[in-house]
């Protein structure tokens, strides 16, 4: 009677967390007079008709596969049921007074976090069972064999098929502001980017605020085009790069999967979502520079997998100067790349241990190349860098939250300092919770290193004074990572004439109807059910964490250094000025089957 009893309680919490969303019990609180007697009834005989339906469901599904869980488990399902409950109520009011509303909110929301743990608990055991419990079976079957045999040509000649279509009708490229602004800085014309620093030489209009290198492979292709055919034809020649630099990088995760062993139908699964799930055909027509980077942090994924596993043997002298290579590729090509390669390659050194003295000159080679190109070669062409604004996004947003709710509480000195750095007349108004743009973009670019102390002892004042106010400012900004219902996905598919403007010859071709099927399928593809999570930010972040677990359970500390890139990738979008941004999470969306198959392969089984 007294499992009866627990089991009944837990299905209620679950029945509260999954089925009642308290947003809509606050409306129905606040307009009861509004609503009609007799329509009230009615949705609530079908409501109550509907509860008792799932209440059995999740009575059963709960008594069956409930089970002792590892601490591991527990705090994974602990945070992930926070992370709804608080999700929920930033996604609505911008702070958790849907939690701290009322005691009967409060309690309601330990309820819904109680009903949330107890499901996301049984989710995570199951599959963490389903993981120890794997087994691959060799197969007989020639197509498979001869599948193993070349999986490498037969997966990017797969891959290239499937993306036929999304190629032919948006030729030559996709064009969002990004990249076009990075064309006209390669030629010469100046853009906003220009002005936000200081330049180094007022008639070099280029500047690292996007990647040098990636500013100009894309110029530099148009400017071939143009002199062999047009401007159409240059902007095809890069997305012929970038196809082939995505695509080959794909299929070699699918080469890699098969030679770890990892199971048949999870390659096929995989090789079937690079190649029809849309967000990759997509972004690989798109210009925008995260792509060719996504690319380069697969292969340094599958570059450190490779290390844990070779456990410190020697090797050749080529596959060092790979490594630096690959490093360099991915600071080259995004910015924050080199946090990337910081914050990750020590731990490899620390991890392997027979080969830490190799790793480590790897290491300070590739540190001192990239520091070379950023103070040396950079500045000798008058390239100024990317503003300081770029990296001040969290601070920023705290200010300007502040000064929307708090202002009557500053001083006219603090208010000349916040003048200074962000123009503080409409500081208030330009703030938007989820977006860092419209505040930064009126940031002082002549402000000087003794005026940002100046104007970091006003956000300290602020922190001491009102701490809720500046956490409410940095979840606002970035809880959508990590909250499931919080969809924000898009991809890239319009034609943007921001480089026509500029006499530039970018057009699309007729082929419109095609055009639009695709980007339906595409924008209609995050509905579908269970794929549709595929597009989900927030379940790959999920996902992370989860795998991330599951070797801190199977006491794989180890292997948790291939994951770093990821991890860090997550800490870059928490930095980052918008909320919810896909293509700040491509390099862990991208890499997901990858990382997935890192703890199904043979090898890790046996261990």
């Amino acid at each position: 009677m007294k499992e009866k009893s627990k089991l009944i309680l837990m299905t209620l919490c679950t029945l509260i967390a999954l089925g009642i969303n308290p947003c809509v019990c606050l409306e129905l609180y606040e307009n009861a007079s509004k609503i009609d007697y007799n329509s009230g009834l009615e949705i609530l005989r079908l409501g109550l008709m509907g509860t008792f339906i799932l209440f059995i469901v999740i009575y059963y599904f709960i008594s069956k596969k409930r089970k002792k869980s590892s601490l591991i488990v527990k705090l994974l399902s602990l945070v992930f049921s926070l992370l709804m409950v608080f999700g929920l109520s930033y996604s609505k009011y911008g702070n958790a007074s849907l939690v701290f509303n009322s005691f009967l909110f409060v309690l309601l929301a330990i309820v819904m976090a109680i009903g949330y743990y107890i499901i996301f608990n049984i989710l995570i055991n199951m599959l963490f069972d389903k993981l120890n419990n794997l087994q691959v079976k060799e197969s007989k079957n020639k197509f498979i064999k001869f599948f193993k045999k070349h999986p490498f040509i037969i997966s990017l000649i797969f891959i290239l098929i499937c993306w036929l279509p999304y190629i032919i009708s948006y030729y030559p490229i996709i064009l969002s502001p990004d990249p076009s602004y990075q064309i006209k800085q390669f030629f010469g014309i100046r853009t906003k980017y220009a002005d936000y620093a200081v330049l180094l030489d007022e008639n070099v209009v280029l500047t690292n605020h996007h990647p040098v290198v990636h500013t100009l492979l894309l110029g530099g292709c148009l400017k071939l085009g143009r002199f062999l055919v047009n401007d159409n034809f240059g902007l095809f020649i890069y997305s012929i790069i970038q196809i082939f630099i995505l695509s080959m990088t794909l299929a070699y995760t699918i080469k890699y999967m098969v030679n770890n062993k990892v199971s048949f139908k999870f390659v096929l699964l995989s090789l079937l979502v690079y190649a029809l799930v849309p967000m990759f055909p997509l972004y690989a027509m798109s210009g925008v520079k995260d792509v060719i980077f996504t690319a380069f942090i697969i292969l340094y994924i599958i570059m450190l997998h490779k290390l844990i596993r070779n456990n410190g043997n020697k090797l050749k002298i080529y596959h060092y100067i790979g490594m630096i290579i690959l490093m360099l590729l991915i600071i080259l090509f995004r910015n924050n790349g080199l946090y990337i390669i910081l914050l990750s390659f020590p731990f490899l050194i620390l991890s392997i241990k027979k080969d830490w003295k190799r790793l480590s000159v790897v290491f300070i080679i590739t540190i001192a190349l990239s520091t070379c190109y950023s103070k040396v070669i950079l500045p000798a062409f008058k390239i100024t860098p990317g503003s300081i604004r770029e990296v001040l996004s969290i601070p920023f947003q705290q200010t300007a939250r502040y000064v929307k709710y708090h202002s009557d509480e500053l001083t006219d000195e603090e208010i000349e300092i916040i003048d200074n750095i962000l123009g503080y007349d409409d500081l208030g108004e330009r703030y938007d919770p989820e977006l860092a743009d419209p505040v930064k973009n009126k940031y002082n670019k002549y402000t000087t290193s003794d005026e940002l102390k100046e104007y970091f002892g006003v956000w300290f004042d602020g922190l001491v004074k009102h701490p809720g106010t500046y956490i409410n400012a940095t979840i606002n900004n970035t809880y959508g990572y990590f909250y499931q219902d919080k969809l924000s996905w898009y991809v890239y598919y319009k034609y943007d004439t921001r480089i026509t403007q500029d006499g530039f010859d970018y057009h699309y071709n007729s082929l419109s109807s095609l055009r639009k099927g695709l980007s339906n399928i595409a924008l209609a593809y995050p509905l579908i059910p269970v794929i549709g999570l595929l597009a989900n930010i927030s379940f790959a972040t999920w996902m992370v964490f989860i795998l991330v677990g599951y070797l801190i359970y199977r006491k794989r500390y180890r292997d948790i250094v291939v994951y770093l890139p990821a991890l860090i990738s997550i800490l870059v979008c928490i930095a980052s000025p918008a909320n919810t941004y896909f293509r700040y999470a491509l390099p862990f969306i991208f890499s997901l089957p990858l990382m997935f198959s890192f703890v199904i392969d043979k090898s890790n089984r046996k261990s």
